[in-house]
């Protein structure tokens, strides 16, 4: 009998009251998950946890308003998951915004500058905080970010969505000592575009970038790689493209450190004894950082 690796798991979504976060929930719940949904958009959220609950026959997704740029929503949305299901051991980090992606010939307006890296960058960071901490007194788990193809291979006439898509990803890339310290994982999702309501938040110039340079990506595509890089324990600081045609590859990222070594005449450029003693110090500052947050 094969293992069910998704039964019982618990997995906290931003942006999934919609496109590629619902199916993503939607996935889960099909796997035997239960789901915990936080986004801005309430009626489609309260929506959607109805449709799953209804196909379940019994209570599988929870919803709640969160404003995944607030400590304070976020904390209370991973709270509301252990208080309802027991824990967290899956986060998807989906919430983000397309809204004034290329600012730089608009007004010298902070708030406008601002909003996009507010949702699709400072809200995954945080998002990420909150979640690992979860995940470590569960004892493991797994986050996914959405990132974008747009965050690896800029376009033109989106800048600052890149920008913000291309920090989370580098992010994700960051955290591949964490899995020895607490036993998560972090890695992202890279989807091309997909023919959803968020694409159509690019305007009609925008848009005809993408179809210029391939057909949409299909929705299942995303969700597939995104299940995989849930469920592969040896997946970490790993980035997935979802492309279209059904395409998943890794992305790997630039070898930069090990060309430099190499030219140096492969001479390690930090040497073991440091790199242990930063792990040490790091595991020490973590167990201070669970202690202090569960405390709370």
């Amino acid at each position: 009998m094969t293992h069910n690796f998704f039964e019982s798991k618990v997995a906290v979504i931003t942006g999934g009251s919609r496109n590629i976060g619902k199916a993503v929930a939607t996935a889960l719940v099909e796997q035997e998950a239960k789901v915990v949904i936080g986004d801005i958009i309430d009626t489609e959220g309260q929506e959607t946890i109805e449709e799953l609950n209804s196909k379940a026959g019994k209570e599988v997704a929870i919803f709640q308003h969160t404003d995944v740029t607030k400590y304070k929503d976020l904390t209370a949305l991973f709270q509301l998951a252990e208080s309802s299901f027991g824990g967290v051991d899956l986060v998807f980090l989906n919430a983000g915004i397309a809204v004034n992606h290329d600012v730089l010939l608009d007004p010298l307006d902070d708030e406008q500058d601002e909003k996009i890296l507010k949702v699709n960058t400072a809200g995954i960071i945080k998002g990420t905080k909150v979640g690992v901490r979860h995940l470590a007194k569960r004892g493991a788990g797994a986050i996914v970010i959405t990132g974008s193809t747009l965050g690896l291979e800029p376009a033109s006439y989106t800048s600052i969505y890149n920008a913000s898509k291309g920090a989370v990803i580098a992010w994700a890339r960051s955290f591949q000592h964490l899995q020895n310290i607490c036993s998560v994982r972090i890695n992202s999702v890279c989807p091309h575009a997909v023919d959803t309501e968020f694409l159509w938040g690019f305007p009609d110039l925008s848009r005809k970038i993408f179809e210029g340079v391939a057909p949409t990506a299909e929705i299942s595509t995303v969700v597939k790689a995104v299940l995989l890089l849930m469920e592969d324990q040896n997946r970490n600081g790993q980035v997935l493209t979802a492309l279209p045609g059904n395409v998943i590859e890794v992305e790997e990222a630039p070898k930069i450190m090990a060309k430099t070594t190499q030219h140096l005449g492969n001479i390690p450029l930090v040497s073991p004894e440091v790199i242990s003693e930063l792990e040490a110090k790091y595991k020490q500052d973590f167990d201070g950082m669970m202690k202090s947050y569960f405390m709370q």
